[in-house]
């Protein structure tokens, strides 16, 4: 089976799916609009196809990039002559969808990523329009959450499966690291690009309450990222006198940040906008207790009550009684760290993921087969 991702090759995810395909034993090969910023491909054996027109990324006003897409359309069907696929899949219905609907390819499976479909219909009745083209033209629409699904079906009649993206269990594990803290620091932690969205802010807020009312313990923050409102949080911290117990990593790599779940004793995420929750669901494979926002997918990563506490967004009083709450009950946030592994494995585990994907590839070849 030779399957052509669409997708950007700097994206994680992307890597992600591209490399477990091929060791699941499907031949994939990629089409990215945007250069490589490291070899991946090349150092996996997975052929790569740029579109020609990468530099204009930049020079050309937003208003024109949706017309750059006309342009890299010849480059991509170069890729499809070239690569000889039995299914393309576009990842990020806005971009990647557009080109694919426009290839005229089938089978045609198109996943929906998160602002694709929250925020694009949305800019105007031509964003809406031009997603409602490219669901249109796929043969089957992947979700990694019902919430995304429920987006999803005001643009489209069709079916939509929900494919979660999971984690490698034998990576994300609880074990034992040189933490950065003292053995006995109680650490709220967060792993998260540092952007408005994802409520950082609000952690912080949130941990000045539980630092003012735990004076006798030691509670630290951990804030495992970097990103664009990095210096305006360190400046927050320091105005909530909260720096000198606060960490701020910077920007890390993927590699390294499972040892950073495992120094940390509570996981917090309180976005105000997220469709899914990776890093949650990373938290918990590495049996740690979580309270996060009820926006979203959030709340369907987390057994409430279970596995973590879901709390109202924007409220930063009722995540600190949440966190307060794990802080004083040890024994609980070992119970639900533990069931929230448990949970992890039956939903999450990556390896059941790609296997799911391999399923509907092969269920789509096999529908055609019979016409």
């Amino acid at each position: 089976m030779r399957v052509l991702l669409l997708s950007d090759v700097n994206s994680t995810h992307t890597q992600k799916w591209a490399v477990s395909l091929k060791n699941a034993g499907v031949v994939s090969g990629l089409f990215s609009i945007t250069e490589p910023k490291v070899p991946w491909c090349q150092d996996h054996g997975i052929p790569l196809f740029l579109s020609r027109w990468q530099q204009w990324n930049t020079l050309l006003p937003a208003v024109f990039t949706k017309t750059l897409y006309l342009m890299r359309l010849p480059s991509l069907r170069r890729a499809i002559k070239d690569f000889r696929p039995d299914i393309i899949h576009a990842h990020y219905a806005s971009s990647y969808g557009f080109l694919g609907a426009l290839s005229g390819f089938h089978p045609f499976v198109l996943s929906v990523w998160g602002t694709d479909i929250f925020d694009f219909p949305n800019i105007s009745f031509v964003h809406k329009m031009i997603i409602k083209f490219n669901l249109s033209k796929a043969d089957k629409i992947l979700s990694t959450s019902n919430v995304m699904v429920r987006e999803t079906e005001k643009y489209t009649n069709k079916e939509i499966e929900v494919t979660p993206f999971g984690v490698d269990l034998a990576h994300f594990k609880l074990r034992t690291v040189d933490s950065i803290f003292d053995n006995d620091a109680v650490v709220i932690g967060t792993v998260k690009t540092l952007e408005p969205k994802y409520g950082i802010r609000d952690l912080l807020k949130a941990f000045k309450i539980v630092k003012e009312n735990n004076q006798n313990l030691p509670v630290k923050l951990l804030v495992v990222g970097g990103g664009p409102e990095e210096k305006v949080l360190k400046k927050l911290a320091k105005d909530l006198s909260i720096h000198d117990d606060t960490v701020f990593t910077g920007s890390i790599s993927s590699i390294g940040v499972s040892e950073y779940y495992n120094m940390i004793s509570i996981f917090v995420a309180l976005s105000i906008k997220e469709s899914f929750g990776v890093a949650i669901v990373e938290a918990q494979a590495t049996e740690k207790p979580v309270v996060v926002s009820n926006s979203g997918g959030l709340p369907e990563v987390v057994e409430d009550g279970v596995t973590g506490i879901v709390v109202e967004s924007k409220n930063p009083d009722a995540a600190a009684k949440a966190i307060e709450y794990l802080v004083h009950n040890r024994a609980l946030g070992e119970k639900m760290g533990k069931l929230g592994r448990k949970r992890v494995k039956q939903i999450y585990d990556w390896k059941n993921n790609v296997e799911q994907m391999v399923d509907i590839y092969n269920r789509i070849l096999r529908s055609l087969s019979k016409v």
